[in-house]
């Protein structure tokens, strides 16, 4: 199996996607730059968090136009798995490939903070190595991560069993409190309707490492791995 982590200008996270790709899951994985418009060869896209294009206009806006998007389209349209962090979360969501909007957090401050997120399906290509319930520590580090759809939207999504992560206690409780930006229904990460894309604020690739508090979040890239070489197998 073969990663790629997308490179746009602003963009921060990459070297973090590219260490538990490479150090962790000990995978190939390359970086693929924004002007790039060739993905054969992958089996899973990483869009990492940062500031792509100093996050002019809103968050992702000018990204969603990058060379590289109309591949990761297709990409995804062919069954690919395409998966999004903070603001690849948000590029998604500006192309189309993910419902709904990322707005700025409810209380109007930038939050860099762990949060704790129970896991809502274990179904998934990015939670089969998971239990319904589980709670995981996850860092967030963002100021438009207030998720926001439509009514008839969210309902769809919540019907479809789309969101796999909401913010919650540490028991798994879905409180107002323990909701960091003010997202919908608590949600923290969505896929699309045919489940091979999935987008989320938190940074798990910042929590694959005894060093940085925990290690939580390889409960997601391991369940892509894993995924992955069942489908290549």
């Amino acid at each position: 199996m073969k990663f790629g982590v997308v490179v746009f200008p602003g963009t921060w996270s990459d070297k973090d996607c590219f260490h538990v790709i490479d150090n962790v899951l000990d995978q190939p994985v390359e970086y693929v730059w924004h002007k790039d418009t060739d993905l054969t060869g992958f089996d899973c896209i990483i869009l990492p968090g940062g500031f792509s294009y100093g996050d002019y206009l809103r968050c992702g806006a000018i990204a969603r136009f990058s060379p590289i998007m109309k591949s990761v389209e297709a990409f995804a349209n062919a069954g690919g798995l395409v998966y999004g962090i903070c603001n690849g979360f948000q590029i998604l969501c500006e192309s189309g490939l993910l419902p709904g909007i990322l707005m700025r957090n409810d209380h109007l401050q930038f939050r860099c903070e762990w949060t704790n997120l129970r896991i809502e399906s274990s179904t998934s290509p990015f939670t089969s190595n998971a239990e319904v319930g589980q709670v995981i520590s996850v860092p967030i580090s963002h100021g438009e991560g207030n998720y926001f759809a439509d009514n008839a939207t969210l309902d769809e999504i919540e019907k479809n069993g789309q969101v796999l992560f909401r913010y919650s206690t540490s028991e798994g409780r879905i409180t107002k409190d323990s909701n960091p930006n003010g997202s919908l229904n608590n949600i923290a990460g969505i896929t699309n309707k045919e489940g091979n894309v999935l987008g989320m604020m938190p940074h798990p690739e910042r929590c694959c490492d005894p060093l940085l508090g925990s290690t939580d979040g390889e409960v997601i890239f391991r369940s892509i791995a894993d995924s992955l070489a069942t489908r290549i197998s």
